[in-house]
């Protein structure tokens, strides 16, 4: 931005985030379980897009528990280090940071790690508070906290709370809640009902708000972004006795005019000169 700014050049950026996933009680649990596990250790969780944390009730997070451990097995094997499907870590920093990680709450699934590998298994953490580490800071691996909220206005304050995000996830079989969610809160992007989805459709903009980043690119978004949009007006040389109005002197005769030309006749339409 410093060197843009230098040349006046504009910019888009994408700056990623914790993105939050709620997941309402009314919902079917298996389902929530599989589309967020993928969204979320799809490339070991090294997506700027993936669900960072899970808000729900504890007796979802109960119910969830056992889903999330399904899919993972699922997706991955009982030994996801073993699966093709399964990354690694990019760096060995990376893998140092996110490991640190694993102190929050407690785990619950996972947890396994190897630093010749620069392997860290899928991880759920449960009982994760607002000041553990893990909240401090975008995970970008393949770790997801659950936080316990008492009801979806409690979640909302908790997402308000916090810088906008790139995307809000929202879960529920109610589209009343998914909506409710969706106008309450303010983020780059939302999906409801799923994760990561949202960016593969090219008729959506994507992109950031606030400390998550700013413009949008996707599609003919991406052409409108990098093009400037010029407003052009080419008149003809003809019908000049109509510009008189505009040239001074200035009348007292030629406001009357302007002011009958421009005059509201009835609501929702106007005479234009």
């Amino acid at each position: 931005m410093t060197a843009a700014a230098k040349h006046l050049t504009p910019v888009t950026l994408e700056l990623g985030g914790k993105n939050p996933c709620y997941v309402s009680d009314t919902c079917n649990v298996a389902n929530v379980a599989r589309r967020v596990v993928w969204g979320r250790f799809f490339n070991a969780g090294q997506t700027c897009i993936a669900p960072d944390y899970v808000l729900c009730t504890v007796e979802m997070q109960d119910k969830l528990m056992p889903a999330l451990r399904e899919a993972i097995t699922e997706f991955f094997g009982p030994n996801p280090r073993e699966s093709p499907d399964f990354g690694r870590i990019v760096s060995d920093k990376q893998f140092q940071r996110i490991r640190a990680l694993l102190g929050s709450g407690r785990v619950a699934i996972g947890g396994q790690t190897d630093e010749a590998e620069r392997y860290i298994a899928p991880t759920v953490l449960a009982d994760v508070l607002p000041s553990d580490p893990a909240m401090q800071e975008e995970i970008f691996g393949p770790i997801l906290p659950i936080v316990v909220i008492a009801n979806m206005d409690e979640a909302i304050e908790f997402i308000n709370a916090r810088p906008q995000p790139l995307v809000v996830y929202a879960f529920s079989c109610d589209s009343k809640v998914v909506n409710q969610v969706l106008e309450q809160t303010s983020s780059g992007g939302f999906c409801g009902n799923d994760t990561l989805m949202h960016v593969t459709l090219t008729s959506l903009s994507f992109g950031g708000i606030g400390n998550s980043g700013l413009g949008k690119y996707h599609g003919k978004f991406t052409f409108d972004t990098f093009s400037h949009h010029r407003g052009c007006l080419h008149r003809n040389m003809g019908l000049e006795t109509l510009n008189t109005l505009r040239y001074p002197p200035y009348t007292q005769q030629k406001l009357g005019l302007l002011t009958t030309t421009f005059e509201v006749k009835r609501r929702g339409t106007c005479t234009l000169l």
